[in-house]
């Protein structure tokens, strides 16, 4: 990929995008990971940075300092304002709310902060008629390895075209900074979670794999090719089966031949 072309390519479908919307701007939640450190950049290149709010949502007990401090830098560098909302106490509101929440079920507390994050930045999207930006890449869309309605739920997904180890190679071009660009990504859903030690394999290693599944290749070739184990392979697989649904819209009973 010519990652220069590419980069032109979002910026202008960006800016397409928000006109075709008839809105003001954009929002992006920013994290302090590298994906919506490139999503920012990109969206102020589009639209300039009075045109773009960032908002950070940490959860106190969880979220580490150092992507509180990633994500000032990144509004910091960009110029454009970054509003904080702790998500901790909508959080407990809906736990302590539901009788059957437990803390042991990391899996649906961790699907629900991410609906709490989508919420926040439709708010602020509908104040201010505003866009919300995505924030998935290719890697993660294909996998399905994102919140149905979570960080799934956005207007448009700009860097969704994107392997995830081409959005390193971008995020390199413009710009950003080293420490955002080498940290383990993580969703930081629970503690010390990190994507590649969840999917049991390096995103290199899978964007190479997609690839080839994409070209036509069957999976048992791919994974000789690649040197992955059968249980890395079939993870993958799996992942992609099982979460198709999440690029659909939901599924409607045909009712026609009734008519």
């Amino acid at each position: 990929m010519d990652i220069s072309k590419a980069k032109d390519s979002i910026v202008g479908f960006i800016r397409e995008k928000i006109k075709e919307a008839d809105v003001q701007g954009a929002v992006v939640g920013i994290s302090g990971g590298i994906d919506s450190a490139l999503t920012a950049y990109l969206t102020v290149e589009a639209l300039g940075k009075d045109n773009v709010l960032g908002i950070h949502m940490p959860e106190l007990s969880l979220t580490p300092a150092e992507d509180v401090l990633d994500a000032s830098e990144v509004a910091n560098r960009l110029g454009i304002e970054l509003k904080t909302v702790n998500i901790s106490e909508i959080l407990s509101a809906y736990l302590n709310t539901i009788p059957e929440s437990s803390a042991s079920s990391s899996h649906a507390n961790g699907n629900l902060k991410a609906r709490i994050r989508m919420s926040v930045l439709y708010y602020y999207a509908n104040m201010m008629s505003r866009m919300v930006m995505g924030t998935g890449n290719k890697t993660e869309i294909l996998l399905g390895y994102f919140t149905k309605y979570g960080d799934g739920g956005v207007d448009i997904e700009p860097i969704g075209d994107l392997y995830k180890t081409e959005v390193k190679e971008m995020s390199a071009l413009m710009g950003i900074p080293e420490e955002i660009i080498t940290k383990a990504p993580s969703a930081r859903l629970w503690a010390d979670q990190t994507d590649e030690d969840e999917l049991g394999i390096t995103y290199e290693l899978l964007d190479r794999f997609l690839v080839l599944l994409l070209e036509g290749e069957s999976p048992e070739i791919a994974q000789n090719t690649l040197g992955l184990t059968v249980t890395q392979r079939d993870s993958v697989l799996k992942r992609i089966h099982v979460n198709l649904h999440k690029q659909k819209t939901p599924a409607i009973a045909e009712l026609n031949s009734f008519r």
